[in-house]
């Protein structure tokens, strides 16, 4: 095989503290903890993402694109860009749950507009809520670069339940 072999170190904590602290706390509150560290998501440091605002039904993430997500092609993978997406706009329906409400993605649309390198640095995505009914909710986010270009943008369908 050509080339040295590269890693990374991929360090997280017990995700279970999160899911407990969920049971009990309304979305916003347990999105707040984890923006000052007090409980995080494994996803988040395995592909790189920073939660780096959150209000009610709008949250921010912050992905910085590394050769460790490359493709074959030579770009960031599609699906971490999706990640990027879908946790913005998933945590911004989060934002707006009560205590005990938990959801699901059953759809998520990613258009893709321009590939990903490490040239672009720090892409970020803000999930908006669109519709928050009784069963079902809707958000969009765009991932976007420092200059506010456009990478890629999407929506989601989540099913809320108890």
């Amino acid at each position: 095989m050509a080339g040295e072999a590269r890693s990374r170190l991929v360090r997280w904590r017990d995700p279970g503290i999160a899911v407990d602290r969920a049971r009990s706390l309304p979305g916003l509150e347990l999105l707040r903890l984890m923006l000052d560290g007090e409980v995080d998501a494994p996803i988040c440091a395995l592909v790189g993402l920073r939660l780096v605002e959150v209000s009610e039904g709008a949250v921010t993430f912050e992905l910085e694109p590394h050769e460790s997500q490359y493709n074959l092609i030579g770009c960031v993978h599609g699906g971490v860009v999706a990640t990027l997406l879908d946790s913005a706009m998933g945590c911004a329906v989060h934002s707006r749950l009560g205590a005990g409400q938990t959801y699901a993605t059953v759809e998520i649309n990613v258009s893709y507009v321009r590939a990903v390198t490490p040239d672009v640095g720090p892409l970020r995505s803000v999930g908006a809520v669109i519709t928050m009914g009784s069963r079902i909710a809707t958000a969009r986010a765009d991932a976007v670069d420092r200059d506010g270009r456009v990478y890629a943008h999407g929506t989601t369908v989540c099913l809320l339940s108890r």
